[in-house]
């Protein structure tokens, strides 16, 4: 990848972030070479701020960093695509881009991931998530099992919001299950992504 930052009068490129997972559009940056030097040195998206006129972490205040994923250059190289794990929200309101949108419908999965570690990681007395990994791994497979065949015996009737619950649970559990053995609901994703890729070329 070689960039050519000289395109630019102010020898800045943008830098378009992208959630790697959602493929949401986050924000849009500028970086020089030592921004980008820096992004790849600390794995985290790093700017040049014209405001602040100087190199700037995103996330070095308020901890809301972008976990750099990948970076690609476009077809003249003069801007970049950053593809980044999003640590809180990005935008300085609070909103989950710069164009004050939430993506709660989008990566809700993904965000109920992060509570489910949580509960795992920081057990609560009350909590019935982690109540089970407590129990450990037989007990959270069991229930997995339990709620594949309450599903299968929903499918076979036409109640639709009793299918869709047990639909739900299931999800639920398979996502504890996912964590209880170490992994991520974007590993699942990606074995479904490359059997897709096989089955199309």
């Amino acid at each position: 990848m070689n960039i050519d930052f000289s395109k630019y009068a102010d020898g800045l490129v943008p830098a378009i972030i992208q959630d790697d997972v959602t493929g949401k559009v986050l924000m849009l940056g500028f970086m020089n070479d030592e921004a980008l030097a820096k992004t790849k040195e600390l794995q985290k998206v790093t700017f040049f701020s014209r405001g602040k006129n100087r190199l700037w972490t995103k996330g070095e205040e308020s901890g809301n960093f972008l976990l750099l994923k990948d970076i690609k250059s476009d077809c003249d190289n003069d801007t970049l695509l950053i593809k980044v794990k999003p640590v809180g929200p990005v935008c300085h309101t609070g909103a989950d881009t710069c164009w004050n949108e939430k993506n709660i419908n989008d990566n809700f999965l993904f965000q109920l991931e992060e509570i489910i570690r949580d509960r795992k990681n920081n057990p609560a007395e009350k909590s019935y998530t982690s109540s089970l990994f407590e129990k450990g791994i037989n007990k959270i497979a069991q229930k997995v099992g339990e709620e594949a065949v309450e599903l299968v015996i929903e499918a076979k009737d036409d109640n639709e919001d009793l299918f869709k619950n047990e639909a739900a649970d299931l999800l639920f559990h398979y996502l504890i299950l996912l964590q209880a053995k170490g992994h991520t609901l974007s590993e699942i994703q990606d074995v479904l992504i490359a059997r897709h890729k096989e089955k199309v070329q």
